[in-house]
C-alpha cells in the first residue's frame, strides 16, 4: 500500500449511516438514534467546501431521522 493511498474507501459518516439502517432493521431504535446523533456531529464538524455536497449530507440525515420516526411510530401503533 503506498504512504499517499487512503486506507479506507468510505468516509465515517457512510459507515455511521450503514450501521443506523442495520440498528433500524433490527429494531434496535435507542442505538439508531444515538448513531444519527454521531452522523450529526460528523456532518456538523466535517468542512464540506461543495454547496451541493453539504445539501445531499443534510437530505440523508432528514431522511434517516424520517425513517426512524416512522418505524417508532409504526410500532407504537401496534
Amino acid at each position: 500500500m503506498n504512504a499517499g493511498q487512503p486506507r479506507y474507501t468510505r468516509r465515517l459518516s457512510d459507515k455511521v449511516l450503514i450501521a443506523f439502517h442495520q440498528a433500524c432493521d433490527q429494531e434496535e431504535f435507542e442505538i439508531a438514534e444515538q448513531l444519527l446523533q454521531i452522523l450529526e456531529t460528523i456532518l456538523v464538524h466535517r468542512p464540506i467546501h461543495v454547496k451541493a455536497d453539504r445539501r445531499r449530507s443534510m437530505d440523508t440525515l432528514v431522511a434517516a431521522h424520517e425513517r426512524l420516526w416512522h418505524l417508532r411510530n409504526v410500532q407504537s401503533e401496534s
